[in-house]
């Protein structure tokens, strides 16, 4: 049996976290709306109408912007570890998969954490070459990844 056909030891699917979904980013909206229409209506009754656009304008950047961040959503490492090789997927919002293969052996994963001690930066080095993976993840998930991969590379070379 080949080691192309066996389980990988550790396998990761990264995603970055979204609380907010499409009904919640109109629900947003209605509400930014809404609540625009008090000062909105102050200013037309008094003669500044023009800033009754300008308010109009930021609710409508506030849903672009919102509805952006929903594209995020698609965003994906995946991580595949085997006692011979780590396979790195990044599926990115638009366009092809990116893939990297490093050496177990030879990878050496790097954290770089904050003065609070905490985790900004999860990357793996290899020669010249260096890969950050969940650069999308909070410093609490990063720190969570890092504990299990850090333990699944040290299986994977014992």
């Amino acid at each position: 049996m080949t080691t192309t056909q066996t389980a990988p030891l550790y396998r990761a699917e990264l995603a970055p976290h979204r609380s907010l979904g499409r009904a919640g980013v109109r629900r947003v909206a209605a509400l930014m709306a809404a609540l625009a229409l008090v000062p909105g209506t102050f200013f037309y009754l008094i003669g500044a109408w023009p800033v009754v656009g300008f308010m109009g304008l930021d609710v409508i950047a506030l849903y672009w912007a919102l509805t952006w961040s929903l594209g995020d959503r698609r965003i994906r490492e995946e991580i595949a570890l085997w006692r011979d090789r780590l396979l790195i997927s990044h599926l990115p919002r638009r366009g092809g998969a990116r893939r990297h293969r490093f050496n177990p052996f030879w990878v050496k994963f790097r954290v770089e954490r904050d003065r609070f001690d905490r985790v900004t930066s999860l990357a793996l080095v290899s020669r010249e070459n260096r890969l950050e993976i969940g650069s999308f993840l909070g410093p609490d998930a990063k720190a969570e990844f890092a504990r299990e991969f850090a333990a699944a590379l040290y299986r994977a070379r014992n």
